[in-house]
């Protein structure tokens, strides 16, 4: 793995000499003192590099490590999530889940680097606007809750990700259910009845499975609920740009702590799950059992990415929640308290609907 441009760097701005960060309105460089946009300093010819992860397992350089430049890591104490910032930024609060209790984080191994970015398109104004909507559909919620808004702490951050590429080749071996129907007559009362009754009749099945799994993500975060990130997930990987610093400037960046080998497994499960449904669904008949599956899985490979996301995090009682959006396509999904009260008016008004349906088929 090439050496990378310099991570977490700071952007000059040409015109006063202030610090610009990325403004995923303009998609530019900015200056917030003056207002002067750049482009990214990003070399045009960069490419998005597939890395082999068998060669990858067996032993990682320490030329993938660092982040080649001076930077700072904060632990949260409470949810345990790793920030990484510039040695300037003061961090009075954890990002992901509000506590105070930070302290000095050092590596005893640097980190890999990310090797490629998806810049934040979704602007603050955006972002907040989309949160105001979600806590407007709220409607189980607690009224304060709702009035509150609670959009003056949103955060941008920049998540940890590795994405995985395999091609497999699957037999599949099953036994398939076909039903089949009789008329079976018997005794009620006295009286002769006839019914229909369902069998299943086995036959043996097989198959093929050909497909080349593309980017298939494991967040490498842990501090945003894993919850919400099946929601507002997938990322658009097709839109990767190699990766510059300028496209983090001014952005909190979230050191991973899933490394490639407990990722590479859960992708493996991952891709064993929606393998066995792709086996199923040729599976002819009715119903099936004893389904086998034998896989092969060839050119496999990783990135190490990093993904936007606009995130909430607030009280609530003695409660904390989360609200994320994707910085990339706007999704959004959120965590909310229920208000008992309007919880017990849903189960009273279903019981007394059961009711009156049972009081008119009762006559």
């Amino acid at each position: 793995m090439a050496a990378e441009t310099v991570a977490l760097a700071k952007f000059a701005c040409p015109a006063c000499g202030g610090e610009a960060v990325w403004n995923p309105a303009q998609q530019k460089l900015v200056c917030p003192f003056c207002g002067t946009a750049s482009s990214a300093s990003q070399d045009a010819s960069g490419a998005i590099i597939e890395h082999d992860l068998v060669a990858a397992l067996r032993g990682i350089g320490d030329e993938r490590r660092g982040w080649l430049a001076e930077k700072r890591q904060v632990k949260c104490r409470s949810c345990n999530a790793i920030s990484v910032l510039d040695p300037a930024r003061q961090a009075q609060t954890c990002e992901f889940c509000g506590s105070a209790q930070l302290v000095p984080y050092a590596e005893e191994k640097a980190g890999f680097r990310p090797e490629s970015v998806l810049p934040l398109q979704v602007s603050e104004p955006q972002a907040r606007e989309r949160i105001r909507a979600w806590f407007g559909k709220l409607w189980l919620a607690p009224n304060r809750l709702r009035k509150a808004a609670l959009t003056d702490t949103v955060r941008g951050v920049y998540l940890p990700y590795w994405t995985f590429d395999a091609q497999v080749e699957a037999t599949w071996t099953a036994e398939a259910g076909y039903y089949y129907y009789t008329t079976e007559t018997y005794v009620e009362n006295g009286q002769t009845r006839t019914r229909r009754v369902q069998h299943v009749r086995w036959d043996p099945a097989s198959g093929r499975v050909r497909h080349f799994f593309d980017d298939d993500l494991v967040c490498a975060s842990i501090g945003v609920h894993p919850s919400l990130l099946r929601v507002i997930e997938p990322f658009p990987t097709d839109s990767l740009r190699p990766y510059d610093a300028s496209f983090v400037a001014g952005w909190l960046v979230e050191r991973y702590q899933i490394d490639l080998i407990a990722a590479a497994q859960r992708a493996r499960v991952a891709m064993d799950t929606k393998l066995r449904a792709m086996c199923v669904q040729q599976i002819p008949g009715d119903i099936y059992r004893n389904l086998e599956v034998a896989a092969d899985y060839s050119g496999q490979t990783f990135k190490h990415i990093l993904a936007p996301l606009w995130l909430l995090t607030y009280t609530f009682g003695r409660n904390a929640y989360q609200c994320a959006i994707n910085g990339v396509t706007g999704a959004i999904g959120g965590e909310y308290p229920k208000s008992p009260w309007k919880i017990a008016l849903i189960v009273l008004a279903v019981l007394i609907v059961v009711v009156v349906a049972m009081a008119y088929s009762g006559r």
